[in-house]
């Protein structure tokens, strides 16, 4: 049978209606009644979006992500008949599928309306075939915002099933699979139980460890920079530097000498016209970048954000490495410019992406609506919306004008010179967007660095010159976002794959984000005033880090050990390399199954060798001397619970002996301990004092330093150290832990000790066991009988599992 189909979008108070024509080639056409139409989505916050635009005669119902997934067993690829897969649908998800079964069986049409990218390309080729979906009444319709007009005209156009886009997807999860489950138990039986390996975290993993070594190998060097400031008429101060840098406290000392009793005049004045261009919208990896420098998200929280931002149609879709935008948004966002700054801010440029891996068909991250200023249900949605707006509104916009004002200063007793240099704002164009919300900031803006009057000949008056030492600085660790934008620029990864992959690694223990306080560093500063030059030694803190990314002792310990046994999984270009034919599978030209036994051959070939590698050949420990009473060797290893160090090995102990063990201390690592610092472990347990009679003991457990008294254990504060905790101090931890116990405790049963009323975080609960139950508003928690609390928990909804069934959105037909 031959099927067509035409659209006619009838607007008539609000209500849509959509008519159907069919033409078949035999004499038994049939119209489909459009009472009948179920559109699956991704979200319940999608669903509710979408519904609202549709009308009645839409039931939409929400799948809730994926609803198949490889079986966590090795019977889930069936590598000898060319890596066939074998799905199920999970637990959590049978409910999900027999309430869409049952929608779908009574719909004429089934609209599939998932992501447009390859996980939602995936996702609705799963429920076509967990549904068994009729292909006759199926349509697969696409969209990049959550519009009206966007839902509509997707509905005019729908199409089928893209397999290509199914088949990357479905490469990318089996190879990742073939590799994870073939890697990880290597790492189990040669290093520690529970490790993980992945194609793409093992390499930003590796990207981690080998900054931290270049940061700790990196030798830092001073030099003096020189800098003066001098006083012009009306008490204005002009700043002007040296452009050379001096190695030596001698050089510079010996340069300001020079200048003593010297005449200072402008020798040359140059005058610029110079431009500042907007940025391009924002893909998913600038709009993480940003929202982490100017907004302080994690990556995983502005994804979470943008997704809100988007299903509630506040914004385009927000997996996309395009910096592109449709010609409807130019037109709209040339509107607004115009409205409300002027024709003269207006200029429409389209953008093109520089990364040669770019391959979905979005637009850039941008709003939906450019007349909409400000969106989002809550603050953090709210600045995130701002920051997409404007760098969005404001690529459309003039560039920005301003002159630039280079003055050279002479000094008559040397041959060098210093530059001062300042720049107005003659035109503000885009960066009116971004300055016209804080006059104060606006003002500095404009005026940054402004020069006082100056001219050719005049002569200037030393206040003060300055020779300050400073130091080179070691490449910077990553954050969050700055290992993003790593891994896209040499094309490891894709949109969709940053955020998991930075919160696996964290996951996992092979990566730690944290706020490191700075040291105490002596410089030297050397300055010339009255004619006269001295020498001072200052203080300041340096090498403060915050939200940086540091690997563990196991990262250090599993990479080396992929690095050298498994190189070709490890490599930069050849993990770039299998992303490329991942597009390649999406476009069709490359076959998903040849692709996959290409990589499989040589590397399950690795696997089986390196089976064969004895456990004592991996570098997991570290001999660093004799223990100076026992004699016996000290070492540092990597143990069940983390790193540690140990006295005594199997060949020295007697036979019913144990070596010594001893944590190591936060910042400790395997790889630089020394000798000294390793002994000092086994000074704990130390015993502090006592109090009320018993012994209080200071040492180090799995969660970090604590004191114990009375079998209760309490944990030392940041500047506490167990080797020198004193008992003053240990008995106010003792009583500050018993004071905030007692505050926790409003009420407990003695017929029934597992129930108890407790303050918490959020305010008052009710514990029952491992179950917590709020308590309302309008109730005095200590006034609360047993069976209050019985009833009050039993009428209490049970907590969620991850990933499981949640209230379907639907609408019901009138």
């Amino acid at each position: 049978m031959t099927l067509t189909y035409t659209f006619d979008l009838i607007f008539n108070f609000s209500i849509i209606k959509i008519c159907f024509h069919f033409k078949s080639s035999i004499n038994n056409s049939k119209i489909i009644r459009m009472d009948k139409n179920l559109v699956i989505v991704e979200s319940p916050a999608k669903a509710k979006t979408i519904e609202g635009y549709l009308g009645k005669d839409f039931t939409v119902q929400s799948c809730f992500g994926h609803v198949r997934d490889l079986p966590k067993t090795n019977k889930a690829i069936d590598i000898k008949n060319g890596f066939q897969p074998t799905y199920e649908i999970p637990k959590e998800k049978k409910d999900v599928i027999k309430d869409l079964k049952k929608s779908a069986k009574n719909a004429d049409v089934v609209w599939l309306a998932t992501d447009d990218d390859r996980e939602g390309e995936a996702i609705s080729w799963h429920l076509n075939e967990a549904l068994k979906l009729d292909e006759k009444n199926t349509r697969r319709i696409v969209f990049g915002e959550i519009t009206k007009q966007a839902i509509l005209n997707a509905i005019e156009s729908p199409r089928t099933i893209d397999i290509d886009l199914v088949n990357a997807q479905q490469a990318r999860r089996i190879l990742d699979r073939l590799v994870g489950f073939e890697l990880s138990p290597i790492l189990w039986k040669k290093i520690q139980r529970g490790l993980s390996a992945g194609r793409v975290q093992s390499v930003a993993v590796r990207m981690v460890v080998e900054r931290e070594r270049e940061i700790e190998q990196f030798e830092s060097k001073s030099f003096f920079k020189v800098s003066a400031e001098f006083l012009v008429e009306g008490d204005k101060v002009l700043k002007a530097e040296l452009s050379e840098r001096f190695s030596s406290e001698k050089e510079a000392h010996g340069f300001l000498s020079k200048c003593v009793g010297a005449t200072f005049s402008i020798s040359n004045l140059e005058k610029k016209p110079g431009q500042k261009k907007p940025a391009a919208p924002f893909t998913t990896s600038t709009l993480q970048q940003e929202a982490s420098l100017k907004l302080g998200f994690s990556v995983a929280q502005t994804m979470t954000l943008a997704q809100r931002l988007y299903e509630s149609g506040k914004i385009t879709y927000m997996r996309t490495d395009s910096v592109s935008l449709s010609q409807l948004a130019l037109d709209n966002a040339a509107k607004e410019i115009v409205s409300a700054y002027g024709t003269e801010y207006s200029e429409a440029r389209q953008y093109t992406t520089k990364s040669s891996s770019a391959q979905e068909a979005h637009e850039a991250i941008r709003p939906t609506d450019f007349s909409e200023k400000s969106a989002g249900s809550d603050r953090n949605q709210a600045r995130l919306y701002e920051l997409i707006w404007k760098r969005a509104i404001a690529s459309q916009m003039a560039n920005a004008r301003i002159e630039r004002t280079t003055a050279t200063v002479a000094i008559s007793t040397v041959h060098q010179t210093m530059k001062a240099t300042g720049e107005v704002i003659t035109f503000e164009g885009f960066l009116k967007v971004y300055l016209e919300s804080n006059v104060e900031e606006k003002d500095e803006e404009e005026s940054k660095g402004l020069l006082p009057p100056l001219k050719v000949g005049q002569e200037l008056n030393l206040d003060k010159m300055r020779a300050v030492q400073r130091f080179t600085r070691s490449p910077a660790r990553f954050t969050e976002a700055s290992l993003v934008k790593k891994l896209e620029e040499m094309g490891i990864g894709r949109p969709s794959t940053y955020a998991p992959t930075i919160s696996t690694i964290q996951k996992r223990g092979y990566v730690l984000k944290e706020h490191r306080d700075g040291q105490e560093r002596e410089y030297l500063e050397i300055i010339l005033a009255d004619n006269k030059v001295d020498s001072f030694t200052r203080k300041e803190i340096t090498g403060a880090e915050k939200a940086k990314l540091f690997p563990t002792d196991v990262a250090r310990i599993v990479n080396d050990f992929l690095v050298k046994n498994f190189s070709r999984v490890t490599d930069y270009s050849f993990t770039a390399s299998i992303e490329k034919e991942f597009d390649d599978i999406a476009t069709g030209k490359l076959e998903w199954d040849k692709m996959i036994g290409a990589f499989y051959g040589s590397f399950h070939e690795k696997v089986e060798a390196t089976e064969a590698i004895d456990r004592s050949e991996v570098d997991t420990s570290r001999e660093l001397g004799k223990d100076p009473k026992t004699g016996r060797t000290l070492l540092v290893r990597l143990g069940p619970y983390g790193p540690m160090a140990q006295i005594g090995t199997t060949e020295e102990l007697e036979e019913e002996e144990k070596p010594k063990y001893a944590g190591l201390l936060k910042g400790q690592l395997l790889e630089s301990i020394t000798f000294e610092e390793a002994l000092n472990l086994f000074k704990l347990p130390r015993e502090v004092g006592t109090y009320e009679g018993k012994v209080i003991t200071a040492a180090i457990g799995r969660f970090g330093p604590y004191i114990r008294h009375d079998s209760k254990f309490v944990s030392l504060k940041g500047d506490d150290d167990p080797y020198t905790v004193e008992q003053e101090r240990a008995i106010e931890l003792i009583e500050a832990k018993r004071k905030a116990d007692a505050e926790k405790h409003i009420k407990s049963f003695d017929e029934n000790p597992d129930v108890q009323v407790l303050n918490g975080r959020y305010g008052p609960y009710i514990k029952m066991g491992k179950k917590n139950v709020k308590i309302p508003k309008d109730i005095e928690p200590k006034n609360l009988t047993l069976k209050e609390c019985l009833d009050l928990a039993e009428k209490a909804p049970e907590k969620r599992a991850r990933g499981g069934k949640k209230k379907t959105v639907t609408k019901k037909k009138k």
